[in-house]
C-alpha cells in the first residue's frame, strides 16, 4: 500500500484533477473517477444503515462488505490492480442464499420503504445499481476484472433481500406495490 495521506488539503486537485493510486493524474469528471466516488457514496450509505439496530451477525456482515467496497475503490484506484476476487463474489452468494431461504416467496412488486433500515437498505441498493451502471461505463472505455462488477451486481441483490430481512426485523411487513388501486378522479 502506498503512502497514507497526513495532509489532507494538498491544493492539487485545484486545476480540476485528482492523483492515482499509480500516480497518474486524471480529471476528476473522469470515468473512473465517477465508479470511484459511486463506490465511496454507496460505502457511506451504508455507514448510515450501520447507524441502524440491527440483527449483530447482518451488522457485522455490512461490515465485511464495506471492507470489500474500500477494496473495491482501491482496485479502481489503480488502473490494472487487482483486490477484489471471487471469494468476494461467493461471500455474497452465500448470505443471499442464507437470506433468501427465510423470506416467503415475493407473489408483487414492493416499494422501497417501511422500517426506516429497510429504507435506507433500499437507498444502498440504488446507489449500488447506480455504482455498477457507472462501473459498466468504465469498463467499456478502459479494461477492467470481472469481479468487481459482479459484485456490484451480487450486492445491489443483496440489499434488496436485506431491505426484506429489515422489515421482518422491525415487526413489519413488505410494502406491496398496489397493482390494481383505485384512484378516484376530481369530484364532479
Amino acid at each position: 500500500m502506498g503512502k497514507r495521506l497526513s495532509k489532507i488539503a494538498t491544493r492539487t486537485g485545484d486545476n480540476g484533477s485528482t492523483g492515482l493510486g499509480d500516480g497518474s493524474r486524471v480529471d476528476k469528471d473522469h470515468l473512473r473517477v465517477h465508479a470511484m466516488g459511486e463506490i465511496d457514496e454507496l460505502n457511506s450509505e451504508l455507514g448510515v444503515l450501520l447507524c441502524e439496530n440491527l440483527p449483530e451477525d447482518l451488522r457485522a456482515e455490512l461490515l465485511s462488505i464495506q471492507h470489500d467496497l474500500f477494496d473495491l475503490g482501491g482496485e479502481l484506484c489503480i488502473p490494472g490492480y487487482q483486490l477484489i476476487t471471487n471469494e468476494q463474489v461467493a461471500a455474497l452468494d452465500a448470505l443471499l442464499a442464507k437470506y433468501n431461504a427465510t423470506l416467503p416467496p415475493l407473489e408483487e412488486f414492493i416499494l422501497p420503504g417501511g422500517a426506516r433500515a429497510a429504507a435506507l437498505a433500499h437507498v444502498c441498493r440504488t446507489v449500488c445499481r447506480r455504482a455498477e451502471r457507472h462501473l459498466v461505463s468504465l469498463g467499456k472505455a478502459e479494461a477492467l476484472h470481472d469481479y468487481p462488477r459482479q459484485y456490484l451486481n451480487r450486492l445491489s441483490d443483496l440489499l434488496f433481500v436485506l431491505a426484506r430481512i429489515l422489515n421482518r426485523h422491525a415487526g413489519g411487513s413488505d410494502v406491496l406495490w398496489q397493482r390494481a388501486r383505485h384512484q378516484a378522479g376530481p369530484e364532479e
